[in-house]
């Protein structure tokens, strides 16, 4: 037996074999603040019931000192060894031949410190030279740190013991006690005990001279007869699990020292406090940790990560410039999701990660009910309906999409799945589900699925058994139909009008799911009627509610309503499919986009003509068009945000490129500088930073000079001279901004004919002005945009030769630095490279950065046939692994989309 990609198979054995576990953790990160050494020593005392049987223990590390289980020596039978004689850290510990009945099994070993972001984190701020280290154990790396079943539904109860230098601190998933100075050289014990069941992946240690800022929240736990009913006595002695009444949970946020002026904790603590409230009213039972932290991490790959009473964040949240509207909005939403998932995946844990979608799905689901139920983010749904479902659509069009429940057979093909059918279109779904039961049916059934399973693993079927129960509905077909299937339904109106100037009839027409088995599905929406009022806005005049289903549905109530100008299918968004928009309605949608008063239609006909220009039916220099006609005006930033986005790729991927070349850049570029001037506040900030990102000219690179201070005016319309306040009128260019235009300008150096020594000496004088951590990022991806072969090649050799030595966010910024805008034809001789090098970038760099690494990188710029072919040729090659093969998979379908969008462009 081994766990070098544990299956669901051995899993399930292994929970059959072993149950009532309990882990003494011992540390020793008394080096760790060196950063010389690579180890840490790492101690654990396994505790366990066994049935008769041989398994295994999860643990990769460099060495194994000694495997001790019930008093007896059993290294060397225990731990396989490489050719030369090494333990081979990528087999798990065999215990053979294990009687019925308690053992008690001793690990001592040397572990390593990561710099992947995955297992024990180490990163030293070069503001002020702290060391911080923290974990990230999701999907099974938590056998990085100790020895442990690593699989989500062998739960279990930690005892730990951390040992560092004097003033660091520890941050773990209970309070911690601390003796200081317990020995000669002043090294400080910390303690803490997990009194409840929690699995591996939840555990976590923060550890460092961490700021930090404290506060609490309380608040009653509205009691529902369902939870109620359904929670365990036995449940209840555990954590400080409540069904009803007041409570108060102890909150903190933690960061380090060097961003600790930035630390917003007010705003941060209020949005935290307004979920509890959410979640305290609807969820039936109460928070059910001991306190609830928030630790701000470094060189974090993901949002967040839900670590029980201990959630680790990125900490690009604390915004140490002017952050966007959406900037905001997004690290909201990601507070509520991970203070969501402390029910839903903490709390009632998945018996494998084929449920994963779920767990995430949930979360997604509830931070946008919370955030716009409880906080100043009202239009979450319709950030939602832009956002979110763009990525779900997205990847549901690729060749790897899958099923919302999906195979989930072994531990790779689950880290393949953090996507954008996990998340968002779960997320969809959940809606979908929840506007087709009832939304207070919808939450009874969560509230008893809680209370049935605290402190447990549960199944998607678990719930879809509780949510029947609290509607009423057989929900079986409706899985079916919806989780086990692939691609999207496109929805249509069809509809007459009469001599009266009425609908004689209405009906909504539905087409087989693409990519799939064209299947058809219920579906339960709303149809919306808008007209073009008095005033010129464009106001709903009649609007259904109903159920879907098959290829034809007629919508009777509409039938007799008076015509109008616009028929928006799955208005209010409440169904995950494409909508279609018959002649009028697209008229009527794209000339008066600006003057469709409610957000949410308004941001569904953004979305649709979205789908259209990368289904290659919208040219993208008319999406580009409508983007300039209507972006100054839309009150909703972060629609605006992902709008430029959206417009800046329709030009560097969608259009032809002899149009952007000549027009596409300069009409992006004027819309963008005619925002950015007649607008202020937030949604300046996102037109300004668009314009960095578009690709610039000599006379572009003049604006970024002025607003950047190197000049004082530019020459613009009539030969007139404008300076930086008359080209953006009350932005403060901050030090976050100061390096995106600085990138910027490097990215145009050889078209305003800037030398090397300019360009090194703009980038060092501005890192001598920010010494921080992320000063040294953003000096890395200025030098990567470098638009020189030398610079190219440099980076090449560092991402293929030196890739493991690398830190996760050096690759972020080089890789971001390297495919910069406008530079594909200094990367055309990298194409063919890339197929030759990606095997071996795949096995030498761990999973997390191997597929983040060969994401970035894949040439998306390179159109040509032979590279096309290879790669096909390696996707069917049997020795591919199976992630490599869905990386090089995904990357063809961009290539192939964007040749087809490309193609309408030119039509």
């Amino acid at each position: 037996m081994t766990s070098t990609n544990l299956t669901r198979t051995e899993a399930a054995q292994r929970a059959d074999l072993i149950s009532k576990v309990h882990y003494d953790i011992a540390l020793d990160l008394t080096a760790g603040a060196d950063m010389v050494h690579k180890t840490f020593g790492s101690r654990t005392t396994v505790r366990f019931t066994s049935q008769v049987g041989s398994t295994f223990i999860d643990l990769r590390a460099p060495q194994i000192a000694s495997v001790q289980l019930d008093g007896v020596d059993i290294t060397d039978e225990a731990i396989p060894t490489t050719g030369n004689g090494e333990y081979d850290e990528t087999q798990g510990i065999q215990l053979k031949n294990l009687a019925e009945g308690d053992h008690e099994l001793c690990v001592v070993a040397e572990a390593a410190y990561s710099t992947t972001g995955q297992g024990l984190h180490r990163f030293l701020d070069k503001a002020d030279n702290e060391v911080y280290i923290y974990t990230q154990f999701e999907t099974a790396d938590a056998k990085r740190v100790f020895a442990c079943f690593d699989q989500p539904d062998i739960k279990a109860t930690y005892n730990v013991k951390l040992t560092t230098p004097a003033e660091w601190s520890v941050i773990t998933n209970n309070t911690v006690s601390e003796q200081r100075g317990v020995d000669s050289e002043g090294q400080t014990v910390h303690t803490s005990t997990v009194d409840y069941q929690l699995s591996t992946y939840l555990v976590a240690f923060c550890v460092g001279p961490w700021y930090e800022v404290r506060d609490e929240w309380t608040g009653t736990v509205t009691e529902h007869p369902e939870t109620t009913a359904a929670t365990t006595a036995a449940a209840l002695t555990r954590g400080q699990l409540i069904t009803s009444g007041e409570m108060t949970v102890p909150l903190a946020l933690y960061c380090r020292k060097s961003l600790a002026e930035y630390l917003d904790a007010d705003e941060l603590f209020e949005v935290t406090k307004q979920g509890f409230d959410y979640y305290a009213k609807h969820f039936g039972i109460g928070y059910p940790f001991y306190k609830y932290d928030q630790i701000f991490c470094p060189e974090y790959n993901m949002g967040a990560m839900e670590n029980a009473g201990c959630v680790t964040i990125r900490d690009e949240y604390i915004f140490r410039s002017a952050a966007s509207h959406y900037q905001y909005e997004r690290r909201a939403d990601t507070i509520l999701h991970e203070l969501a998932h402390m029910w839903f995946g903490d709390l009632v844990t998945m018996k494998w990660w084929d449920d994963l979608w779920l767990n995430e799905s949930f979360a997604t689901w509830s931070a946008a009910m919370s955030q716009a139920g409880a906080t100043k983010y009202k239009t979450a749904w319709v950030t939602f309906a832009n956002k979110e479902k763009a990525w779900a659509y997205g990847q549901d069009q690729l060749s790897s999409t899958h099923p919302v429940f999906s195979d989930a057979s072994d531990i790779v093909t689950v880290e393949a799945n953090f996507d954008g059918i996990t998340y968002a279109k779960g997320a969809s779904l959940l809606k979908q589900l929840a506007a087709y039961v009832g939304l207070e049916q919808f939450f009874a059934g969560i509230r008893a699925h809680f209370a049935a399973h605290a402190w447990s693993n549960a199944t998607f079927n678990d719930l879809l058994d509780a949510l029947e129960q609290a509607s009423g509905r057989d929900l079986s077909d409706w899985a079916d139909q919806w989780l086990k299937t692939t691609g999207i339904n496109t929805l249509a109106p069809d509809f007459d009008i009469d001599a009266n100037g009425a609908y004689s009839h209405v009906a909504i027409t539905q087409s087989g799911a693409q990519p799939g088995s064209e299947e058809t599905r219920t579906h339960r929406l709303a149809v919306g009627v808008y007209s073009v009022s008095d005033s010129g806005t464009v106001e709903r005049t009649a609007r259904a509610e109903l159920d879907i289903a098959g290829e034809r549905t007629e919508v009777k109530e509409l039938a007799g309503v008076p015509a109008g100008d616009l028929v928006l299918v799955n208005d209010d968004d409440l169904t995950y499919a494409f909508i279609a928009l018959d002649n009028k309605s697209l008229a009527t949608a794209t000339e008066n986009i600006d003057k469709i008063s409610d957000p949410m239609p308004r941001s569904l006909i953004w979305s649709a003509a979205w789908q259209m220009t990368r289904n290659a039916q919208m040219r993208a220099r008319d999406f580009v068009a409508l983007v300039a006609r209507g972006a100054a005006s839309e009150t909703e930033l972060a629609v605006l945000e992902q709008l430029l986005l959206q417009a800046h790729s329709a030009v560097s991927n969608y259009a032809d490129p002899t149009w952007a070349e000549s027009e596409g850049w300069e009409n992006l570029r004027t819309a963008l500088l005619h925002g950015l001037g007649s607008i202020t506040g937030q949604a300046q900030l996102a037109f300004v930073r668009a314009y960095a990102r578009a690709q610039q000219s000599a006379e572009s690179a003049q604006v970024l000079r002025v607003l950047l201070g190197e000049q004082d005016t530019v020459t613009a319309g009539a030969s007139q001279e404008v300076s930086a306040g008359e080209i953006a009128p009350g932005l403060n260019i901050d030090q976050d901004l100061r390096w995106a235009l600085i990138i910027a300008l490097t990215g145009a150096a050889r078209i305003t004919g800037e030398s090397n020594e300019q360009v090194e000496a703009r980038i060092t004088a501005e890192q001598e002005r920010d010494s921080s951590s992320t000063g040294e990022m953003m000096a890395i991806q200025a030098r990567a945009a470098r638009p020189d072969a030398e610079t190219k090649a440099r980076l090449w050799d560092d991402f293929t030769k030196r890739g493991p030595e690398l830190s996760n966010l050096y690759l972020r910024h080089a890789t971001a630095g390297f495919t910069h805008v406008g530079h594909g034809g200094l990367l055309e001789d990298y194409g063919a490279r890339y197929a030759d090098t990606a095997p071996n970038m795949w096995e030498s760099l761990s999973s997390e950065m191997a597929l983040r690494t060969l994401e970035a990188i894949y040439p998306v710029w390179d159109h040509s046939e032979s590279t096309d072919s290879t790669i096909a040729e390696l996707i069917e090659s049997a020795d591919t692994p199976a992630g490599l093969r869905r990386v090089l998979k995904e990357g063809r379908d961009h290539v192939a989309r964007a040749k087809a969008a490309r193609a309408c462009d030119r039509g």
